[in-house]
This record gives C-alpha cells, sequence and structure tokens, in this order.
C-alpha cells in the first residue's frame, strides 16, 4: 500500500468560479477538517507506519466505551469518523496535531475517494449500456432482457463478474488526478475541479498522490 497522508472531508456541492481570463472552471467544493491525529501506528509495534485521523465531532453519549476510551488517549474529545493514513515518519506528527487543508496546494493533482450515489436496482441497459433484444416480430416482452448468460455443457456455470441486472451505485470511487483549483485554509474548504463521487454531505477522502 502506498504512503500518501490526506484528510477527511463532506462534499458540499458543486458550484463554479472564473479564472483570471474570464473562463468558467466547475468546481466541487469539499470542506475537509481540521482533522485531529488520534493515534500513531509504528512499524516496530502495529508493522506498519501510519497516522489515525478524526473527523466531525459529535457528544460522547453517541460512542460506545472502547470509542471513548480510544479517542480519549488524545484529548481532542469525541468524533463519528476515523481514517488511516499511512506515512513514511511518525516522528514528525504529534497526538492530538491538527491536519488541516493546507498539506495542499492549488493546481496539485490528489485522489479523491466516495461512495458513489445509489440509484436501486437496475437493468443491463441502464446498468452495463447493453444493447437490448431485437424489436422485431416473435420478440414479445424481451426487448431490455440480457439474453443467453452461460455457455454450454462446460462449464454449466455463470462466470463470476458478468455483467447483469443488479444495484447501481453505493460503491467506493476514487478519482485519480483531480486538480485541485483553489484552498480557503480560514473556512477549511478545497475547490476540486469537475465533480467528485458521491452525494451532498457525503464522506470524502483527500489523498496526496504518493
Amino acid at each position: 500500500m502506498s504512503n500518501s497522508l490526506g484528510i477527511i472531508g463532506k462534499k458540499v456541492g458543486m458550484t463554479r468560479i472564473f479564472a483570471e481570463d474570464g473562463s468558467v472552471i466547475p468546481v466541487t467544493v469539499v470542506k475537509a477538517g481540521p482533522c485531529p491525529i488520534i493515534q500513531k501506528k509504528s512499524q516496530d509495534k502495529e508493522g506498519y507506519n501510519a497516522i489515525q485521523l478524526a473527523f466531525e465531532k459529535v457528544p460522547g453519549h453517541r460512542l460506545n466505551k472502547p470509542e471513548q476510551g480510544h479517542l480519549k488517549k488524545a484529548e481532542r474529545g469525541y468524533f463519528k469518523h476515523l481514517k488511516e493514513f499511512r506515512v513514511e515518519n511518525i516522528d514528525q506528527y504529534e497526538l492530538g496535531q491538527d491536519i488541516t487543508v493546507e498539506i495542499f496546494q492549488p493546481g496539485e493533482k490528489i485522489k479523491v475517494t466516495g461512495t458513489s450515489k445509489g440509484k436501486g436496482f437496475a437493468g443491463v441497459m441502464k446498468r452495463w449500456n447493453f444493447g437490448g433484444m431485437p424489436a422485431s416480430h416473435g420478440h414479445e416482452k424481451v426487448h431490455r432482457s440480457p439474453g443467453s448468460i452461460g455457455q454450454c455443457a462446460w462449464p454449466s456455470r455463470v462466470f463470476k463478474g458478468k455483467k447483469m441486472a443488479g444495484q447501481m451505485g453505493n460503491r467506493k470511487v476514487t478519482y485519480v488526478n483531480a486538480e485541485i483549483v483553489d484552498i480557503r485554509p480560514e473556512d477549511n474548504l478545497v475547490l476540486i475541479k469537475g465533480q467528485v463521487p458521491g452525494p451532498k454531505h457525503g464522506l470524502v477522502i483527500l489523498r496526496k498522490k504518493s
């Protein structure tokens, strides 16, 4: 697994900003951090170097006792989300230290991970762009069906991963080479060019490219 520092955030929504030459740039606004370091993991103890970040404060009674005990060690309060980021050297980070959007720079290319919008049960034409069956004579009520899905006597089964009807969306999606247009540290905002996976207020992970 690659070592890349990142931050946790929530998708605010999309808007547009104007560049210096007057062109319009569509951007997704992400409110990210500040994320305190809750735990440091070392090569000697856990087998790898990583820092665990927290995001979105919650009242303590919303967490169970093990979660409360884990978060108390950093003395930063209680948080809803935890996420690990592998790093080369954990000595440069302190327990309780805040990681903010200032780890990024405008123009930098990053990885953005989110959960795509769930769109329910979908057929093969909508989900996989199948062409459907012929609409000529002799084809009754089969126009949107997938058609044959198997082989002959061997192997007498359907291969795993076959494109079929099923749930569409609601999957972990990562966009690589997403470009940061602007950073606004005073508001903890990151403006990313184009779209970001997930709905408004959906959780997203921003990571530096390793």
